[in-house]
Order: structure tokens, then C-alpha cells, then sequence
């Protein structure tokens, strides 16, 4: 953990709280109000959103470990973004609920690269040997 700045490790920890509360208030009424309910993609994106959320308190503790969840996190919503928002947005504008999810997006995308230690990734999990 030498490699990395203890303001980078706070940063990080911040980040990994920022998103674990921010699904955890957007997402665990609707697992604890729906649970027992029929199996369907709202289902299947709540218990995935719950998994995120839980990896991102277990980040909070090990913020270099848990740096693919901050990844993961960069990666699909620069996806959704250039896959999904942009062609809505260029093709019929944005209704109001694609222009909140725009929102969260893009500070996903503006606040995350901000505080991932770039070298530590290059380093560790670009140049690193692969393991069997």
C-alpha cells in the first residue's frame, strides 16, 4: 500500500461509501418491499444492485482489493451512456427518467477516474503477469 497516497486511500474509501449509500437508499426498499415477489428483470436488477452495494461496503475496508468493483462501476456507465442515452438523445431526447439516470452517470463517470490510482491499475492488473 506504499504505492498509493493515504489522501488516495481516503478518496477511494469515499468513493466505495458514496455508491454503497446511494444504492442502498435507492435500492433496498424495493428488495425489502418486493422480496417473495415473482422472478423478473426488476428482481434480477435489484439483487445485482444489492450485490454491488455490498461489495462496495467491503471496498470501504479493502479499497485496493475491491478496485475491479470501481471499474465495473467507470464500465457500464460509459456504456449506457454512449450505447443507450446518446442514440436516445440524438434520436427523441431524453424523458425524465433517462435524464436522472444521465445524471447519476455522468458523475459516476466524472468522479470515478478521478480517484482511481491510475498507475497502481496499469501496474497491478495491465502489466502484471497472468496467474494460473
Amino acid at each position: 500500500m506504499d504505492e498509493i497516497s493515504t489522501v488516495r486511500i481516503y478518496l477511494l474509501r469515499a468513493m466505495y461509501a458514496f455508491i454503497a449509500f446511494g444504492l442502498g437508499v435507492t435500492t433496498l426498499p424495493d428488495v425489502v418491499s418486493g422480496s417473495g415477489q415473482f422472478a423478473d428483470s426488476d428482481t434480477i436488477i435489484n439483487a445485482i444492485l444489492m450485490g454491488f452495494c455490498l461489495l462496495s461496503l467491503l471496498g470501504i475496508k479493502y479499497p485496493l482489493k475491491m478496485l475491479p468493483v470501481l471499474l465495473l462501476e467507470l464500465i457500464w456507465k460509459v456504456f449506457w451512456l454512449l450505447v443507450y442515452a446518446l442514440p436516445m438523445y440524438l434520436n427523441h431526447g431524453l424523458d425524465e427518467y433517462a435524464q436522472e439516470l444521465v445524471f447519476a452517470c455522468a458523475m459516476g463517470v466524472i468522479l470515478t477516474p478521478l480517484v482511481l490510482p491510475w498507475g497502481y491499475l496499469i501496474t497491478h492488473y495491465l502489466k502484471a503477469p497472468a496467474t494460473p
